[in-house]
């Protein structure tokens, strides 16, 4: 496998986004020792919000777990920036957090994230495997659907 991870998004028939910039007073990533905390990602298809609404009222199962999967994307586009697109600077993924704007009596939560979860694994192989926190809340920014962040691990 290519030490690219442009590269590896690329054979996935899929396009790494440039990083989005902050919408708020924070940063995209931070890297303390070795590990990478990246901030939450959207989905967002043109340098827009995309798949708003929530699950379990106006959004598909199917739905969640592609916007789940553009979130992921997002966030391995702010993997490739800290990390030069060099892989070889990867460990693992520590953990992500998929959070999940949905109606009260929704308990797919798990199902939408692995929407984000498959597209880490088949992006980054056994580096992609991750504990993973699957979260229904009532409302995300610009009304989206999901929202992930990640913890990984680098070569000291």
């Amino acid at each position: 496998m290519s030490d690219s991870l442009r590269q590896r998004v690329q054979a996935l028939g899929l396009t790494l986004p440039t990083p989005s910039q902050p919408a708020a007073n924070y940063i995209n990533y931070v890297i303390s020792q070795n590990q990478l905390f990246v901030s939450g990602q959207i989905p967002m298809v043109d340098g827009k919000p995309a798949y708003v609404g929530r699950l379990g009222e106006s959004l598909s199962d199917e739905e969640g777990a592609q916007a789940a999967e553009l979130a992921a994307l997002g966030l391995l586009g702010q993997l490739g920036h800290a990390l030069g697109d060099d892989l070889s600077r990867l460990v693992r993924i520590l953990r992500l957090g998929v959070f999940i704007a949905s109606s009260g009596d929704f308990q797919r939560q798990s199902g939408v994230a692995n929407g984000a979860s498959n597209l880490l694994v088949n992006a980054l192989g056994e580096k992609g495997r991750h504990v993973r926190t699957a979260v229904g809340v009532s409302s995300l920014p610009a009304g989206v659907a999901v929202e992930v962040d990640a913890i990984f691990e680098l070569q000291p």
